[in-house]
């Protein structure tokens, strides 16, 4: 059986749905990052080293990890209260700076002195060609002293909460204890839970509304190769039977998207008209997912909005974002 090609919503649904994001609170949790880019021009090989030597031109801060994700919400006209952990340093203060310069409040950032900001510093010439990437990192998981205070503030900011979303980067925030809370949560109050997963967490997801998987994550978790439709559909049904979520949205980059949720089973086709870089592209596809479906759309209608998200963002350098007028574009008449 060929499979199905979900389709996408008309212009007028797709703008009213566009329009409405703005009514559907998203509190995400998960693990935050700071992406530091440090810009230079290369004119020679060191005599020391084959590498190229870097003369220093500027340096440039942005949102990574659950906090692009938080960024993605706010950019698409989305509220959105982001729940994470930082350290007791100048990175986790850059971090904060670099929220309020964005409009996103740092309140409920939790912080840990134990531990180090996650920060990913890159080397980039003129060009944009990355020429070495160091992360500082501390990835063990939480303490329980930490666990508690995540869990707290985020049942403080419960109450306005339309879509729970978990951005899980396997660097210790989400435990399975936090997991476990998010769940529970969502099922008191019947909110969606949306889950940017990593394979060896995903035990911890059982009871999610949706996974995003990227094509890799979701060949580990299946144990099965994706080349085709049909792979992705059989590794979607292998996810849900063993992780026990409700659904599954695999991205396959140039090859779209596939989407198994509640008896919907089909796949959407790429949107890029070009390619610069694909990085944060999850974060974007998660965010716009979770305002879809807070603005009251069908999980294949959010997924189809989400997918031309994606299309847009991946033409960007960086961890980037995409605003709602650009993605109204995208469904005009």
């Amino acid at each position: 059986m060929t499979p199905a090609t979900l389709p996408s919503p008309d212009s007028s649904r797709a703008q009213h749905l566009i329009s409405r994001f703005g009514i559907g609170h998203v509190l995400v949790v998960g693990d935050v990052m700071l992406d530091r880019f440090l810009y230079g021009r290369v004119s020679r090989i060191s005599p020391e080293a084959p590498v190229p030597v870097v003369v220093f031109d500027h340096d440039e801060y942005r949102l990574g990890g659950a906090a692009n994700v938080a960024h993605n919400i706010a950019a698409l006209g989305g509220p959105v209260t982001l729940v994470g952990a930082v350290g007791d340093d100048e990175d986790g203060r850059q971090l904060s700076a670099e929220l309020a310069a964005r409009g996103l409040l740092a309140a409920a950032l939790v912080t840990t002195p134990a531990r180090r900001t996650t920060t990913k510093m890159r080397v980039v010439t003129s060009r944009n060609q990355q020429v070495a990437r160091i992360d500082y990192e501390t990835d063990g998981d939480l303490d329980n002293t930490s666990e508690d205070a995540v869990m707290d503030v985020v049942d403080q900011y419960l109450d306005a909460a339309k879509v729970l979303l978990v951005s899980d980067y396997q660097k210790g925030v989400v435990t399975r204890r936090v997991m476990a809370h998010m769940v529970g949560r969502a099922h008191e109050r019947g909110l969606p839970l949306l889950v940017d997963p990593k394979v060896p967490h995903l035990d911890f997801y059982r009871g999610a509304t949706l996974v995003t998987p990227n094509h890799v994550e979701a060949e580990s978790a299946a144990n099965r190769r994706i080349r085709t439709m049909d792979d992705a559909r059989e590794a979607a049904r292998a996810i849900i039977g063993r992780s026990g979520m409700e659904g599954v949205l695999i991205t396959l980059g140039e090859r779209g998207m596939w989407l198994s949720h509640e008896g919907v089973d089909g796949s959407l086709s790429a949107t890029a008209r070009e390619v610069s870089d694909v990085t944060g592209a999850g974060d974007t596809v998660i965010a716009t997912l979770a305002l879809a479906l807070a603005a009251g759309a069908q999980p294949a209608e959010a997924a189809a909005l989400a997918n031309e998200a994606a299309g847009i963002v991946v033409g960007k350098f960086g961890a980037a974002t995409v605003t709602a007028d650009e993605l109204r574009k995208r469904f005009a008449v």
